[in-house]
């Protein structure tokens, strides 16, 4: 399970990654909807980070079931929110009136921002300091860190104006969404590699040298027979 949610987090690179360079540039990913055969690239980059989630909380109940409750529970959540924001596109920009489908997404899509970047770091808390969680620590923390940028930069946020936001905003969404998916994948790998049990490799059994043969006492017959 763990190398499914792997596998699904390079099907959401490919496929946003896919709507970035064959499709008309837009500010952010969930805009690729709005135009021409972007539907398709969108929702398969939203299900295919879903299904990562997915994937790695089956994997952690099957490991660790007892530990990781709290991590599983986020994780679902973010897996719920990509699929409701695959299934309720965004409102086009410079609309007077949000439409249900559009505060759907928009509330979705906060979800999962911030739910993975907690599931990363509740996972990591308790565990050695070993480089791979390490890694995951610093993911997360990364994550948050772009999170609350790109929230300042939002034309929504009244400190956009004041840093110049609209014309990064985006390029921080993109950031954002680069991290979690590394988040999820280096998560994977860290409990792969704490749970995989070491390969023991039969031994020969040891040859004992031959026992010398008998001897027999031949010199006296030798001597009576002369």
């Amino acid at each position: 399970m763990i190398w499914g949610a792997v596998g699904g987090a390079l099907v959401a690179i490919a496929a946003l990654g896919y709507a970035q360079v064959a499709l008309p540039e837009q500010p952010l990913l969930s805009d690729y909807v709005l135009v021409s055969g972007g539907l398709v690239p969108v929702v398969v980059g939203m299900l295919g980070m879903a299904a990562t989630c997915v994937f790695l909380a089956y994997g952690l109940a099957v490991r660790e079931a007892g530990r990781s409750a709290a991590t599983r529970v986020l994780l679902l959540a973010g897996a719920a929110g990509l699929m409701l924001s695959a299934v309720f596109p965004t409102d086009p920009h410079g609309v007077a009136i949000k439409s249900l489908a559009g505060e759907i997404h928009r509330w979705s899509a906060a979800v999962v921002f911030t739910t993975l970047p907690v599931a990363g770091w509740m996972l990591a808390r308790a565990r050695s300091a070993l480089p791979r969680w390490n890694a995951v620590r610093a993911l997360a923390v990364t994550s948050t860190f772009a999170l609350v940028i790109y929230l300042a930069s939002h034309p929504a946020s009244f400190i956009s104006p004041l840093i110049g936001g609209v014309a990064y905003y985006g390029l921080l969404e993109r950031a954002l969404v680069l991290a979690e998916i590394a988040l999820l994948v280096q998560m994977s790998f860290a409990i792969l590699r704490e749970h995989r049990r070491p390969v023991t490799i039969p031994t020969a059994p040891t040859c004992s040298s031959p026992a010398p043969p008998p001897t027999t006492a031949a010199g006296p017959q030798e001597h009576l027979a002369a």
